[in-house]
């Protein structure tokens, strides 16, 4: 109700319950309001913030269209050194450890008991379908006298890797087990090869070197490789490793690169099947190396660690 007027005072508002109040509060009949706000009112203030949010919608759709105007879909906008990822590729390792071991790099398997390694073969067997799964547009058959052309890219014989294969169990079962290297993609990234065996960096390995070599003399046309080298980390680890054995190659080819985002591109890898000492844990790094690969055993980069245990 509306108040009173008394001489020059107001009366007060005659007094209600709790319950009285909030209903006159939810809509007074005597003034029209709904919520304390006449019609009038809400209609204005629905009015402004349907302006003011319809402006703001706007602005920010502005802005993310000149934004994406500096960017192009199939490739980043800063790329090598001007990137975040930078210009020196890592190495990355398969078959990977449970998940529920995150953090673990350990290969860890009893290789008399087919249950025990089951989990390293299926794990190598689903990275390789992956390879296999991809579209395989664009991709040709390359070799060192034949690179791709401009719009193709190489693909990957999986047969290649024999007798790192599922067929054979990628090794497991008689404590040869294989695993798989490859470098992570970089866009635009052109490796500078090591092919002078004149020209090797001192701290490359001795059985490496010597296979440059050889390749120099015997196949001068197939040292074109971003070459790999697996090594024991300690003088006991090194003992521990029996043999290894590279496969297709000791490394990648460059016909590889550059990674240029082409539909159809697949990684290189390559497959490293280790003998070793079982009931032996054995810290192993494996390098890649070229003129622009650095290596960096603290931050792993151009590298990678892990361990390899068989029982």
């Amino acid at each position: 109700m509306a108040d009173k007027k008394i001489g020059e005072y107001y009366a007060p508002p005659p007094k209600m319950g709790k319950w009285e109040g909030f209903k006159k509060f939810l809509w007074n009949s005597e003034t029209s309001q709904c919520l304390g706000r006449t019609g009038s009112s809400w209609a204005k203030i629905l009015l402004f913030y349907i302006i003011f949010y319809a402006a703001l919608t706007g602005f920010f759709a502005a802005i993310f269209a000149v934004f994406y105007q500096t960017l192009e879909a199939d490739k980043p906008k800063w790329m090598l050194d001007n990137g975040l990822i930078g210009s020196n590729p890592g190495l990355g390792f398969r078959p990977m450890p449970p998940e529920a071991n995150v953090e673990s790099t350990l290969v860890w398997y009893e290789s008399s008991k087919k249950d025990n390694y089951k989990y390293w073969v299926d794990e190598t067997a689903r990275f390789l379908k992956a390879y296999e799964d991809l579209p395989k547009k664009n991709q040709v058959n390359c070799s060192f006298e034949q690179p791709p052309v401009d719009g193709k890219v190489c693909g990957i014989d999986i047969q290649s890797f024999s007798p790192c294969t599922l067929d054979n169990d990628f090794g497991y079962h008689v404590a040869r087990p294989c695993i798989f290297l490859k470098l992570n993609k970089i866009y635009n990234w052109v490796p500078q090869i090591y092919n002078d065996s004149k020209n090797l960096p001192t701290d490359m390995p001795e059985e490496l070197k010597q296979h440059i070599k050889q390749k120099q003399s015997l196949r001068p046309n197939e040292t074109g490789v971003v070459w790999v080298s697996c090594e024991g980390e300690n003088p006991a680890d090194v003992e521990n490793i029996k043999a290894r054995d590279y496969y297709p190659r000791m490394g990648f080819p460059h016909y590889y690169f550059p990674f240029q985002n082409i539909e159809g591109y697949i990684p290189p890898i390559v497959a490293v099947q280790f003998t070793v000492e079982t009931g032996v844990l054995i810290n192993i790094e494996c390098k890649a190396w070229a003129h622009n690969i650095h290596h960096d055993r603290s931050d792993r980069r151009g590298s990678v660690h892990f361990e390899l245990m068989v029982d």
